[in-house]
């Protein structure tokens, strides 16, 4: 597989990642989203081929069996999520940079499949209370959810460090802008 250049974003759920990501989208031309694989059914609104690229399980387990992913993770149990190698095919052929909205541990994972090709920012919240509270404030997840996230991001959190770069998402603007010029820099 050849390769161009991608940035990672990955965060805790509720750090802002997904909302930089889609900012920076309408401001930079040279980006293009990965929509990335899943093994779960879409949510009410979500798209298949837009939001994810919903597999199914088994669907999924095959295509780890034949290696199309350059990363993947079982997240929760029979919960999978992954990065398909076309996907990525499909962007450096339009000439464009990759960027990704991946949890920790698949940021983490790309960073070390592309190397120095490879940008990758980790999307800190101001406190981990603040990250509690705007999980409570979307409603779209039940209190087993919320517990499941918030001890999750208990480990994310400790792997910022193992970032190139970790953006502290305490006013919104602000962290788009930086993520603005940071990305602008390193797509040069």
């Amino acid at each position: 597989m050849s390769s161009g250049k991608c940035v990672i974003f990955s965060a805790p759920s509720g750090a802002g990642k997904t909302t930089i990501v889609h900012a920076l989208l309408k401001r930079l031309d040279q980006l293009s989203f990965s929509v990335s694989a899943c093994s779960r059914d879409p949510r009410p609104n979500e798209v298949d081929g837009k939001d994810y690229h919903f597999l199914g399980l088994q669907r999924f387990q095959e295509a780890i069996l034949n290696e199309e992913f350059v990363e993947w993770e079982e997240v929760y149990t029979n919960n999978y999520y992954g990065t398909l190698k076309s996907e990525l095919e499909r962007i450096w052929a339009q000439g464009k940079t990759v960027i990704f909205d991946v949890d920790v541990i698949g940021g983490l994972n790309l960073k070390k499949a592309f190397g120095e090709n490879a940008m990758a920012i980790f999307v800190q919240p101001p406190s981990y209370e603040e990250l509690e509270k705007r999980l409570r404030h979307r409603s779209t997840e039940t209190e087993e959810k919320i517990q499941q996230r918030m001890q999750k991001a208990e480990s994310e959190l400790a792997r910022a460090e193992e970032f190139d770069l970790v953006l502290v998402n305490d006013d919104l603007e602000k962290a788009i802008n930086t993520a603005e010029l940071v990305v602008s820099e390193f797509i040069k």
